[in-house]
């Protein structure tokens, strides 16, 4: 049998916040980067086409996702051949998401998802919550699905995707500094707990009162690092082996050696103090 792999680039990088049509140039010339170097998917980090620490930018800017912004994506996308994953903020009436979108080497779209975990203040104050844990695609045979930054900190997102079928998750990030145990520890441990490929891209610069971590990796279902960056920009290359998955799985399986019946209470709020 053909062994099955899916090339991916993490862009550990973003244009100038608030500036979409620098972030467009910009994702333009990652794309055609990554596809120079044979790579099938390019993922960007949280916010990728605005920023994330943007104050009422946010608001100002955001788009449906059928918008203007998706369209030039979707134009770069099909130039260059290769699928991206873009974050932005996604206008629905009077809400706003923060979404990241997934656009097919074609053009077209094949799925959305809106960040289900708010993050503080800053997030709180700018974002609806989306409501749809696993949101996912085909890409070349693969089925990938999205989260979105701190989503990833909590095992129940990642655990649903795994028992959905997901094979790569791709967790697009804006994680500030002193927080490196995130992509240095919990990120490792989700892949290797779920037995699932995991891409975790982060921003690497500085947004306001904001320094970015960077440490972007990708990570294979045994918890080792396929790929992992540093603290500045980088657009890093690797193949996601599907085979690892099977792998990973036929001595000891995690999700063939659940005992849901025992986690009933896990799905019930925590009980409040009196």
């Amino acid at each position: 049998m053909a062994r099955r792999t899916l090339r991916v680039a993490l862009d550990q990088g973003t244009g100038r916040s608030g500036d979409p049509a620098d972030a467009l140039a910009r994702l333009s010339d990652r794309a055609r980067a990554a596809a120079d170097a044979g790579a099938d998917l390019l993922i960007g980090p949280e916010m990728s086409l605005t920023g994330y620490n943007i104050g009422a930018d946010v608001a100002r800017l955001a788009e449906p996702v059928d918008g203007r912004l998706a369209a030039q994506v979707a134009r770069i996308a099909a130039d260059t051949g290769v699928a991206i994953v873009h974050g932005f903020p996604e206008r629905d009436g009077d809400a706003v998401y923060n979404t990241v979108l997934l656009t097919g080497p074609d053009g077209a779209r094949l799925a959305a998802y809106r960040k289900t975990h708010l993050f503080g203040d800053l997030d709180r104050g700018a974002f609806a919550p989306g409501d749809a844990p696993v949101v996912q695609a085909d890409l070349n045979g693969v089925r990938l699905g999205l989260l979105v930054c701190y989503d990833v900190e909590f095992p129940e997102p990642v655990r649903a995707h795994a028992l959905a079928g997901t094979e790569l998750l791709v967790v697009p990030t804006a994680l500030m500094l002193p927080y490196t145990d995130v992509p240095d520890r919990i990120v490792p441990v989700r892949a290797l707990e779920n037995q699932i490929h995991l891409a975790y891209v982060n921003r690497c610069d500085t947004e306001g009162d904001l320094r970015y971590a960077g440490r972007s990796a990708l990570v294979a279902p045994d918890g080792t690092e396929t790929l992992r960056a540093g603290a500045g920009e980088e657009l890093l290359v690797g193949d996601v082996d599907l085979g690892a998955i099977a792998r990973a799985r036929e001595g000891q399986s995690y999700l063939d050696d659940r005992r849901p019946g025992l986690y009933g209470s896990l799905s019930r709020d925590r009980a409040r103090a009196r």
